[in-house]
C-alpha cells in the first residue's frame, strides 16, 4: 500500500511539473512576440532617427590580447619563455546628411603586437613587435541627384603607422558617381581616379589612372554592430598596379559598453607581394618580378573584447 501511494505521489509530482513547464511556455509565447513588435518599431524609429538632416557621429572597436610565462615547462621546446599578444581595432564615422548633398567620414585603425621571448636565449628579441597594421581614412562628398544618385568627389588614404610609414602609402583621388539604395549601403563608382603611390622602391611602386570601386555598409542592429568595407582600385595601364582590399568589423554588446567583437581583412596586391619578395623575405629574391610571382591572399584576423564608443 506504501508503495502505491509513493508511486501516485511521484507521478502526480510529474504531472504538475509537467503542467507548470507548458503553462510557463505558453505565457512566454506571446511574450516574445510583444518584444519583437516592440523591437521593430524601434528599429523603424532608429532609420527614421538615421535620415533626419545633420550629423552622425560614432565609433566601436575590438580589444584582443593575452599574456602567458613558463618556466621550466620541458614539454614544450622553449621550457622558459614569457610571450604575449596585443590588438586593437577602432571603427570610426563621422557623416553629414543634408538635403542636397552629403558628406561621409570614415577611419580604420587596426594595430596589433606580439613578442616570445626564450629566456635561454640572450641574443633573441624579448619585446613586443609589430604585427598587424592597417589604417585608413576616407572622405566622401556628394551632390545629391535624387534620393538615390549623386554625382560624388573621393578622397582615400592607407597605409602602415607602426613601421614604414607611407612606404608604401596609397592615395585615391576620384571623381563618379554614388549610388545609397538604402540608408547604410553606400556603394561608390568613380571611372576617373588617380592612385597615388609613395614608396622608396620606385622600380616596383607606381601611380596610375584607373576605376575606383567602393562599397560600405555600416549597421547597428540593438547589441549587434558590424561594419564591411571593400575598396576597389582597377588601373587603366596594368593589372600588377590594381589592388583591393576588403574590411569586416563585427561587436556584440554584454553589459552596457563592454561586448566580444571580431575583425577580419582580406587585400590583393600584387605591388605590395613583389615588394616583399624582393625586399623583405627571410631570403630575398632580387630578381623576382610580376611575371614570376605568385599573387598571394593577404588575410587578418582579430578576436577579443569590444568597446563600443
Amino acid at each position: 500500500m506504501k508503495k502505491i501511494i509513493f508511486t501516485v505521489i511521484c507521478l502526480t509530482g510529474l504531472f504538475a511539473t509537467a503542467q507548470t513547464a507548458k503553462e510557463i511556455k505558453a505565457e512566454m509565447t506571446p511574450k516574445k512576440d510583444s518584444i519583437a513588435a516592440i523591437q521593430g518599431r524601434v528599429d523603424a524609429l532608429q532609420a527614421q532617427l538615421d535620415a533626419l538632416p545633420g550629423w552622425k557621429v560614432g565609433a566601436f572597436g575590438t580589444i584582443g590580447g593575452s599574456l602567458s610565462n613558463f618556466n621550466n615547462w620541458f614539454a614544450q621546446g622553449l621550457p622558459n619563455n614569457s610571450s604575449g599578444t596585443i590588438g586593437f581595432t577602432v571603427n570610426a564615422f563621422a557623416n553629414q546628411q543634408e538635403e542636397k548633398f552629403f558628406w561621409r567620414n570614415a577611419a580604420n585603425i587596426n594595430l596589433s603586437w606580439v613578442k616570445l621571448d626564450d629566456k635561454d636565449d640572450p641574443t633573441d628579441d624579448d619585446g613586443f613587435r609589430e604585427a598587424t597594421d592597417v589604417f585608413n581614412i576616407s572622405s566622401l562628398y556628394g551632390r545629391k541627384l535624387n534620393d538615390k544618385f549623386a554625382v560624388s568627389g573621393l578622397g582615400e588614404y592607407r597605409t602602415t603607422i607602426l613601421s614604414n610609414f607611407n612606404d608604401p602609402g596609397y592615395l585615391d583621388l576620384g571623381v563618379g558617381g554614388t549610388w545609397t539604395p538604402i540608408t547604410d549601403l553606400v556603394v561608390v563608382i568613380h571611372p576617373l581616379n588617380y592612385n597615388f603611390v609613395f614608396s622608396n622602391e620606385d622600380t616596383i611602386f607606381n601611380s596610375s589612372l584607373g576605376a575606383k570601386i567602393v562599397a560600405d555598409y555600416t549597421k547597428k542592429l540593438g547589441a549587434v554592430s558590424f561594419k564591411t568595407n571593400l575598396s576597389m582600385f582597377q588601373s587603366y595601364e596594368s593589372g600588377n598596379l590594381s589592388n583591393w582590399t576588403w574590411t569586416n568589423s563585427f561587436a556584440y554588446t554584454l553589459w552596457k559598453v563592454i561586448g566580444v567583437g571580431f575583425d577580419f581583412g582580406l587585400r590583393n596586391n600584387k605591388q605590395e607581394t613583389l615588394n616583399y619578395i624582393v625586399n623583405n623575405a627571410p631570403t630575398p629574391n632580387p630578381t623576382a618580378t610580376f611575371d614570376t610571382i605568385d599573387n598571394e591572399l593577404q588575410t587578418y584576423w582579430t578576436f577579443g573584447l569590444s568597446y563600443s564608443f
